[in-house]
């Protein structure tokens, strides 16, 4: 079936095995592999399984608590995996919490017909200038060590971020390493704050800045590192290939977007309003699915040509909030669907829903495992020019296709009947 990942082999009703790559080198990577063996389902099952395996990490389904309000501290975590999300992403860390200090308000919503501030009217975006985590670093760790030993066939990934040294990245990694999480999300693309410090969306949106940082990270990382794309950029896929070509296993996205989430008109202070100013802050939620989908596109279709051989992973990001939404996602390429902002809003149990909803879609379409169709709908975009083109070449050939009969002389004996049911309209 259509897939982003290296070639494979399937036979019958046998597991699909799917290797990975080897050499590290590159970047003063040992040859050894931070990733295992790819092992899928057997076809043979006809329920729909959701588990999936991704850059040797096996997951049982690929709801992914994004890092975030969510994966906080060591309770919220713990409620995430007894919930039933496939892996949990925490909250970024650094090496000094005690620079990073949150403000409050720190939210604030749009609705579906109503103004800015409306009660009334259904969610459809969420802004928020929230920073990364404020706890110590050493306490976050503790409460990793603790979920493994806990769930330690669950998969929790550390989000990690650090300024511009070398030698401080190298530290948080070897810390983080040390506390058994199983693999390391790197957060180049938070939008608000972060960049004043020459963090987050300041690395993911310079390019030469990035594959520094990323040769770094991937020089020192045992476990396997996806790199988080900032959507705040005019083509998402000049930081998503470095990323890959550096080393990273895999890229998410798409972080939050750049937004002003609007003014008060009875005020007219800016929202979220903190003593009466505000700051740009990042933008979730329902609108920007359609977004996401378009940067998730990009990346897929630049993986899937200059990747296709490498067994490389994509995580979807963004308004994510029923089982369809991470199907479109999937059918982009996506092996795994991140939420954030809809754990927020609707709560742990939200995965439950998920499940049941992108199971019904796989029973509606016959599909058996994740990987039945993920990237199946991405050969389906191509170029305004080609769709052009494609148009003229149909239009001309249902104008060879004679409809109906234009003058009593074209009626013949043969194909009376055929010729009748041809100018009929209500078939």
């Amino acid at each position: 079936m259509a897939s982003l990942s290296s070639a494979h082999v399937r036979g019958g009703n046998s597991s699909l095995l799917q290797f990975p790559k080897l050499n590290r080198s590159n970047y003063g990577r040992t040859s050894v592999s931070r990733v295992g063996f790819r092992v899928f389902a057997s076809d043979a099952k006809q329920e729909p399984d959701l588990s999936v395996t991704v850059n040797g990490l096996h997951m049982p389904n690929p709801f992914v608590i994004g890092s975030g309000p969510p994966g906080t501290n060591y309770t919220v975590m713990k409620r995430a995996f007894d919930e039933g999300w496939g892996a949990v992403i925490a909250k970024t860390v650094s090496l000094d919490a005690t620079k990073v200090v949150n403000v409050t308000p720190r939210y604030a919503r749009l609705r579906a017909g109503g103004t800015n501030g409306s009660a009334k009217g259904e969610i459809i975006g969420w802004q928020n200038i929230e920073l990364i985590s404020d706890r110590p670093l050493e306490t976050m760790l503790k409460e990793f060590k603790q979920l493994k030993k806990e769930y330690p066939d669950r998969i929790l990934i550390a989000s990690i971020m650090e300024e511009y040294d070398r030698a401080a990245w190298e530290e948080l990694i070897d810390r983080v390493e040390q506390s058994g999480v199983d693999a390391i999300e790197v957060n180049f693309s938070c939008p608000h704050g972060m960049p004043e410090r020459k963090m987050g969306a300041a690395v993911g949106q310079d390019c030469v800045l990035l594959e520094e940082v990323c040769g770094w990270v991937n020089a020192k990382a045992t476990v396997p590192v996806w790199a988080k794309m900032t959507p705040n950029i005019t083509d998402i896929t000049q930081p998503a290939r470095i990323a890959l070509r550096t080393g990273c296993e895999g890229v998410a996205a798409i972080n939050t977007i750049m937004s002003v989430m609007g003014i008060n008109l009875t005020s007219l202070r800016p929202e979220p309003c903190v003593e009466g100013y505000s700051t740009p802050g990042g933008y979730s939620c329902k609108a920007v699915h359609p977004i996401a989908l378009g940067k998730v596109m990009n990346i897929a279709q630049m993986m899937k040509s200059e990747f296709a051989d490498k067994d490389y992973s994509l995580s979807g990001i963004g308004g994510v909030e029923t089982g369809g939404d991470a199907a479109e996602f999937i059918l982009l390429g996506a092996n795994t669907v991140q939420v954030c902002t809809g754990v927020m809003m609707h709560g742990y149990g939200l995965v439950k829903k998920l499940s049941e909803e992108l199971k019904d879609f796989m029973r509606k379409h016959n599909f058996t495992s994740i990987e039945d169709f993920r990237g199946v709908s991405l050969p389906y975009f191509t170029t305004h020019t080609d769709l052009v083109h494609r148009q003229r070449e149909a239009i001309k050939q249902r104008k060879a296709i004679r409809l109906g009969l234009q003058s009593d002389k074209d009626w013949t004996g043969d194909g009376f009947v055929e010729e009748t049911e041809s100018m009929v309209s209500n078939q």
